[in-house]
């Protein structure tokens, strides 16, 4: 692998004697993702394979380039899930870009996000010097959590190398239910669930239908089962997976750009023409509709959240919320600080970035 990083380093240089960027990508499922790809491509496939897996201490390191299903068929053998369910988009995802694109699937809200399941990371900077971040066990930070940091950044900030991530055993048992309610009282039955010691792992609302999934051991899911209701749905794990994936048909319909919205998850129905679908307990809203980007944007942040440009749309009125002065500040400075001659990913995440 040593002949890989060298060529990495190459790239780099050469990107900045150039003074042209370099579009960092593995896969390519997430290219959709955040604004347009800029820069020369320096595809990380060629840096793959699993560093270290040790069962009994639910850690896993892996090289950037790795592919998510081996990971996945590396974690069933052992009955082991990456609990923080991250898309793949069609099967070609890896590692690096997993952890680049932060995102996360259904269980986030009750589990935990992408970055909490990051325990450390090596990242290669714009003079070519590996870095070292956090490590391989969970009490291991001293100082700024760097490793988290890295996870979102959409390679703004370096070259992921490597990462080592928590896992957790699969749950003994699963069930998924579903109740029609309307959006209103979706979201309060969420809230009011939310608080009670029940094993929710999952949670989602589309067109008057309510779905839940309840995870772990078999005499709480039950139990839970006989406390909430609800009728079974018995594909669960396929509904789960679809929506994961964004393969349920609020995603895959044609139509108008589709927005995701964070909202504490207590907010109200947001009232936008469109269609709209809810995840995490009510702290995410998917929106699909004819409004106005500062129509929707006001909206979010009247709520007390903000609204991002997921897929479609124009992307020259940009992708994620406007930042605020006092945190754009801060972006600038962190890139500066790990990449002064903007040869990462230029431009992903803002275009001044």
């Amino acid at each position: 692998m040593e002949q890989q990083l060298q060529e990495f380093r190459e790239r780099i240089r050469a990107a900045i004697a150039s003074q042209g960027g370099l579009q960092i990508r593995g896969g390519g499922t997430k290219d959709w993702y955040g604004q347009t790809p800029r820069g020369e491509l320096l595809d990380t496939r060629g840096y793959a394979g699993i560093v270290d897996y040790e069962p009994t201490e639910l850690v896993i390191t892996a090289r950037c380039g790795t592919p998510l299903a081996e990971i996945d068929a590396a974690l069933a053998a052992n009955n082991q899930m990456l609990a923080f369910e991250p898309p793949r988009f069609g099967g070609q995802a890896t590692v690096g870009g997993m952890v680049a694109a932060g995102l996360s699937g259904p269980g986030r809200q009750f589990c935990g996000a992408l970055r909490d399941f990051v325990l450390g990371a090596d990242l290669l900077d714009a003079q070519g010097q590996e870095l070292h971040f956090g490590g391989q066990v969970m009490k291991n930070v001293a100082g700024y959590d760097v490793s988290r940091l890295l996870a979102g950044s959409l390679g703004t900030l370096g070259l992921i190398l490597q990462v080592s991530l928590k896992v957790l055993p699969l749950p003994f048992a699963v069930s998924t239910r579903v109740f029609e309610v309307d959006h209103a009282n979706a979201i309060g039955l969420l809230n009011e669930w939310g608080g009670q010691p029940l094993p929710l792992s999952a949670s989602a609302w589309a067109n008057g239908v309510l779905t839940i999934r309840l995870s772990g051991a078999q005499a709480a899911v039950q139990a839970a089962e006989q406390k909430l209701g609800g009728a079974e749905l018995s594909n669960g794990a396929d509904f789960w997976r679809d929506l994961r994936e964004q393969e349920h048909a609020f995603f895959i319909q044609d139509g108008p750009p589709l927005w995701r919205l964070s909202l504490p998850s207590v907010a109200a129905p947001l009232d936008l023409p469109g269609v709209q679908l809810i995840e995490w307990g009510g702290a995410q809203r998917w929106y699909r509709g004819d409004a106005e980007v500062q129509t929707i944007r006001a909206a979010a942040l009247a709520a007390g959240g903000h609204a991002s440009l997921y897929r479609g749309g124009d992307k020259q009125l940009g992708v994620f919320a406007p930042l605020a002065p006092a945190v754009a500040k801060i972006h600038r400075r962190l890139k500066a600080s790990f990449d002064p001659s903007g040869v990462f990913n230029p431009g992903r995440m803002y275009p001044d970035l």
